[in-house]
């Protein structure tokens, strides 16, 4: 799913606020030294303008143009490169960090992700880094995402909104529908928004199969070592040197 409405740009940052999983996006790049980071699937911003800082350079990469309209007039936009595209936009052997934050990871669906994943080993530097979380698919998260109908106000009018969830078919694709009345005008929205739930050996091998190397998975924005049943993962992976 892209955002590509710009309602559902705007009720992004609403539905998305930063949290711990930023900081621990910071903090990774500033331990790397990172001096050239891209952001892929940075949707509004929120996260890549706070990695701009002087003598580093941050590309944020994003297929929704309503998306990227809000990030470049979000204060500090004018220090980040904007790109409209997919992984196939990262120059080749620039990058020292790619990050993909959010459900990004879960979003890129099939042979996608494939090429997803081979664009961005072509795009880092020798010894540069990937980190980007998933859920894992023994947790099934995906139970418990129904919601009935209900109303709340936004900075588009009052909203009436429900959420059915499609339970994962072979290839572990969960797909959320979700339904939006923007009452004020009458107009609906329905979005099916698919994600693919991978588990941990499959995630390795398709970062293996890309030319990355693991190098850590957690289980916390706190860099516990997973353990095997929770319900976050986040991978570090790198390009060998």
């Amino acid at each position: 799913m892209t955002y590509d409405d710009p309602r559902l740009a705007v009720l992004y940052d609403l539905d998305n606020p930063a949290g711990p999983d930023h900081d621990f996006f910071r903090r990774f790049a500033e331990n790397l030294g990172a001096e050239h980071i891209v952001d892929l699937g940075c949707g509004t911003g929120l996260l890549t303008v706070t990695l701009a800082e002087p003598g580093r350079t941050v590309t944020g990469i994003d297929p929704a143009a309503a998306m990227l309209e809000r990030a470049a007039a979000r204060p500090g936009g004018e220090a980040v490169n904007w790109v409209l595209g997919t992984g196939d936009a990262i120059a080749p052997d620039t990058a020292d960090l790619v990050i993909m934050s959010g459900n990004v990871a879960m979003h890129i669906i099939g042979d996608d992700w494939h090429t997803t994943l081979a664009a961005i080993a072509r795009g880092l530097r020798p010894d540069g880094r990937l980190v980007f979380e998933a859920r894992n698919p023994a947790v099934r998260a995906w139970e418990t995402w129904n919601d009935p109908v209900a109303e709340r106000e936004t900075p588009v009018g009052l909203l009436r909104e429900s959420l059915t969830t499609q339970p994962p078919d072979e290839d572990g694709v969960v797909v959320m529908c979700c339904h939006n009345e923007f009452v004020d005008t009458g107009d609906a929205l329905d979005v099916a928004q698919p994600l693919q739930f991978r588990s941990r050996e499959q995630i390795e091998a398709d970062l293996l199969a890309a030319g990355l190397v693991t190098v850590n998975v957690w289980r916390d924005w706190a860099q516990t070592p997973f353990g095997g049943a929770e319900a976050l993962m986040v991978f570090e992976a790198a390009r060998p040197d």
